[in-house]
């Protein structure tokens, strides 16, 4: 079973082609943000690695939740449910260029890259607990990987 990650160039191009194949008028299969939206998400997403955005504090029920999760996606190497919550700060219910959006989000991907060769990335995440290296870059993958199904890409 292969686990992708945003370490590996081969999946980190993979990831970069299939946003290149998005436009502004990109349809989503479900929920609620359009691909402009989605991009603008997956950007602030990423920049909780780079530090650039930082998540509110967490119960114990829902920290215990996020650490659970991650375990269980790399114990099954499976995909994040359609329609998860998400916390307030990386909602994206304004609108967004669609232009802007996906040059900032391949700008990040290429600041994440490069915080990764420098071994620079977080060792904590509010949600997911303790990280290594290979959790960013796996649960990075696998979130730009959901989004991006949901744009069918």
């Amino acid at each position: 079973m292969v686990k992708k990650s945003l370490h590996n160039p081969v999946y980190f191009e993979e990831i970069v082609y299939r946003i290149s194949l998005l436009t502004k008028n990109t349809p989503q299969r479900w929920g609620k943000m359009n691909v402009s939206q989605m991009l603008r998400h997956c950007d602030f997403v990423i920049q909780i690695a780079l530090r650039k955005v930082e998540l509110p504090e967490l119960n114990f029920f829902l920290a215990a939740i996020g650490i659970v999760t991650k375990i269980e996606m790399q114990i099954f190497n499976n995909g994040i449910p359609r329609n998860m919550p998400t916390f307030q700060k990386l909602i994206v219910n304004f609108e967004c260029d669609f232009d802007e959006s996906k040059t900032n989000l391949l700008n990040t991907l290429k600041d994440f890259r490069t915080a990764s060769e420098n071994k620079d990335l977080p060792d904590y995440h509010r949600l997911f607990g303790k990280m290594t290296e290979k959790d960013w870059g796996f649960l990075e993958y696998k979130h730009l990987d959901h989004h991006l199904k949901q744009f069918n890409v």
